[in-house]
């Protein structure tokens, strides 16, 4: 499934490159460059491949862990924050109130685009509560860019809910290709080493 994004990279890159064109008008404007072409995908797949499947609008999240440490579950919505370091976590609004949990991925395998904030999200794996300590919240913080007025607010810890995913499938996703972002699409090619998030 995830060759489907990586597909139309390619179909978009010989697009802009005039592959299969045979038009030698000399009158053509050459100032287009990769980072200006753009590819649509309907979802894009990162970590372990998983579908839309079973998966549950999160705001039930905190009724099916009910009073369990963890409960395994597939939750749909939408991106609240991510990581603007290396897209190594991101949040999820996970109630009416805007209340927004911390997603992480498992092993730091694979990592997320960091423009995705806003768009509708699936992810699979588990959800438990956990205390944070405050200098992980101002860690957080920092990777998010929230100015030092908003870091220096935070004085203690937080117990929250959190999720560690296997795999997540991000809906209505485009990328700009030649872009960071796209170049970032491949977590095979991440630099894993050294990161403690």
């Amino acid at each position: 499934m995830k060759k489907t994004l990586y597909s139309l990279i390619i179909l978009a890159v010989a697009v802009s490159c005039g592959v299969g064109t045979h038009d030698h008008d000399h009158d053509h404007d050459d100032s287009t460059t990769l980072s200006e072409v753009s590819v649509h995908a309907p979802m894009a797949y990162f970590g372990s491949e998983i579908t839309e499947d079973g998966a549950v609008d999160i705001t039930t999240i905190q009724e099916q862990l009910g009073e369990a440490d963890s409960v395994r579950v597939k939750v749909t919505g939408t991106v609240a924050k991510v990581c603007q370091v290396k897209g190594c976590w991101m949040t999820m609004y996970y109630n009416d109130e805007g209340e927004s949990m911390r997603v992480s991925f498992k092993d730091y395998g694979f990592f997320v685009p960091k423009n995705i904030d806003g768009k509708e999200a699936i992810i699979d794996g588990y959800a438990y509560i956990e205390t944070t300590s405050m200098e992980d919240l101002k860690h957080y913080a920092e990777d998010a860019g929230e100015s030092e007025e908003e870091i220096a607010e935070i004085t203690e810890s937080k117990t929250e809910l959190t999720f560690v995913a296997d795999g997540v499938i991000v809906k209505d996703y485009e990328v700009e290709v030649g872009s960071a972002e796209g170049d970032e699409l491949n977590h095979d090619e991440h630099d894993h080493s050294g990161h403690d998030h």
